[in-house]
């Protein structure tokens, strides 16, 4: 993939509640394999445009186009199946699941075997899982979550079971990758593992990201372009360097 080829696309999005403007008229692109950082404060629309580009929320204003296709009215599940999977600002994992089942889960949209097949659990379902299973040992040694992977998740630190969610993330095989804050609540040593598993998400999976995330020194150091949002608006876009020495950046968000 070319590093500047347009993977998704969202044109004048406007999503309103009533007479609140969560986004007014937003526009972002995410190219080839790069990470894209959305910053903004609080209540800046920075989820509602994931919301709105992995169907959760449908836009009243605008369109989003993923690999050429128009995606805006499609369902959540659809958008899945297309290739875009994400994790969430609050942790949504099966608590009460191993990290392994946690994983498995994630692979419902590639079986293809119905459910008296996987009853029976013999032949064609029995090598589906394999290959399944496959996947899933692959994303938690990649994710070096070999000692914890039949641990319980709700038992698990809350740093481990945001891994355990990039790796349920992972395991759809996703085209493109949403990341809304994967760092919140993390010490310095989680945040600097989390870092590490994103930037060899893009070198060695090649899967481009959106990444919204609150801590100014991380998005600087990983991020290849930052869009900065306030109050529904688009106020800036540019490279890590370009956005720290702009003055409108400076005044609604980092700090005068």
């Amino acid at each position: 993939m070319a590093q500047d080829e347009v993977k998704l696309k969202a044109e004048n999005i406007g999503l309103y509640f009533g007479q609140l403007r969560a986004l007014d008229g937003v526009d972002i692109e995410v190219r080839g394999t790069e990470i894209l950082a959305v910053i903004g404060p609080n209540g800046a629309g920075k989820s509602c445009l994931l919301n709105c580009i992995n169907g959760f929320y449908r836009p009243q204003q605008g369109d989003i186009y993923f690999d050429g296709k128009r995606i805006t009215r499609l369902a959540p599940h659809k958008i899945a199946e297309l290739g875009i999977s994400r994790t969430f600002q609050n942790i949504e994992l099966y608590t009460g699941l191993t990290v392994l089942d946690n994983l498995m889960a994630a692979r419902h949209i590639h079986m293809k075997q119905g459910a008296l097949a996987g009853a029976i659990y013999f032949g064609p379902a029995y090598r589906e899982e394999i290959e399944h299973r496959k996947v899933v040992e692959d994303i938690i040694d990649f994710l070096e979550m070999e000692p914890i992977r039949k641990k319980v998740v709700g038992l698990l630190p809350y740093g481990m079971r945001k891994r355990v969610e990039l790796g349920r993330a992972l395991a759809l095989e996703p085209k493109l990758l949403l990341l809304d804050e994967p760092m919140a609540g993390m010490n310095i040593d989680e945040k600097e593992d989390m870092a590490r598993f994103i930037i060899d998400t893009i070198e060695l999976r090649r899967i481009p990201i959106v990444l919204i995330e609150h801590d100014m020194e991380v998005v600087m150091d990983i991020a290849d372009r930052v869009v900065v949002l306030d109050f529904g608006h688009k106020i800036a876009e540019g490279s890590p360097d370009e956005i720290k020495g702009n003055p409108a950046v400076i005044k609604a968000y980092l700090g005068e």
